[in-house]
Parts: C-alpha cells; structure tokens; sequence
C-alpha cells in the first residue's frame, strides 16, 4: 500500500461515516478486512508514521486550545484524530498548527478531537484476519517528548501567541 491508498482509504471512511470518527473506525476495519494481511500492516505502517510524526509541542497547543485542554492520553486521541481528518488537514496542522483554524470549517469537542478506535482499526483487522496479534512495524517510535520548541500549555498568552488564528477562533 501506498501513501496515496492510505488517503484514500483514511477519506473515503471518513466520508463515508460523514464525519463520525467511531463510525470512521469501523468503517476502516471493514476496508481493512477486504485486504490481504501485508496491506493492513502497511495501512499500520503508514499511521503509525503520521502518528509519530504529529506528536510536537505545538500541535499539543492545537488540542489543547481546540479541546479546552489536553492530556497526555487526549493528545494521542486527538493524533489519531486529525489524521483520521484527511491529508490537507493533517499535513497543514503538522507544518503550521495554526492553520487548523482555516482547515477545520467547525469544531465541537464533545465529538471532534478524539478517535482512539481509529488508531486501533489495523490491529484489529489484522488479527481478524489471521488470528494473531500484528507484529511489530519495524519503524522507529516516537520521541519521548514532543518534538519542537517546549510549550507551557496552561500557559494562555503564550499559546495565544503561539497559535493566534487558532486561539482567536476556538479559545474560550
């Protein structure tokens, strides 16, 4: 599976469960069940990758703004959300964060920002399909803080001046 197909598969989910991210998930498993064991492992390669790669100290500032606050375990929900989002979005968050408040047209906390299931939908396509837990991916993980320059998040003037348009738009 190429990059392209990961979109692919990661848009046409998410269209389909019109913009659900628990419906997106199963939704992705059952795409996910139609291919071969190797496919879905790339599919996890893929995530993971774009997983590890959005896990920076500014777009942590992104969901904390967007989810009035960010835990550890809500930022990697929120990961997982944003790359359920799409490639336009999930690319424009990961360059320029702030641009999230041009890429999102609305957001409601109480369903936007969270999509756990979807960071699980490839293991558990995988074991469907062969019975047995996913192997390891073979890509290097994350780093053990974010990347980027540290950010205070309860801190509000500086991830209002770190992330104006987005604070200006989604801050309380």
């Amino acid at each position: 599976m190429d990059e392209t197909e990961f979109w692919e598969l990661v848009d046409a989910t998410r269209e389909a469960a019109e913009g659900d991210p628990e419906e997106q998930a199963d939704l992705l498993v059952e795409r996910l069940l139609r291919l071969d064991p190797e496919m879905v492992l790339d599919f996890a390669r893929h995530f993971e990758a774009r997983y590890n790669r959005a896990y920076t100290w500014d777009l942590w500032g992104a969901a904390w703004i967007l989810l009035d606050g960010a835990s550890d375990d809500a930022f990697d929900f929120f990961r997982c959300w944003l790359i359920g989002q799409g490639r336009e979005t999930y690319e424009g968050a990961v360059h320029d964060p702030d641009r999230l408040a041009d890429l999102l047209r609305d957001f409601d906390d109480e369903v936007d920002g969270d999509a756990e299931e979807l960071g699980y939908a490839a293991d558990e396509a995988y074991e469907q399909l062969t019975g047995a837990v996913a192997p390891d991916l073979g890509i290097p993980a994350a780093p053990p803080e974010p990347l980027g320059t540290p950010l205070d998040l309860e801190n509000h003037s500086l991830l209002e001046e770190r992330l104006p348009r987005l604070w200006d738009r989604f801050a309380d």
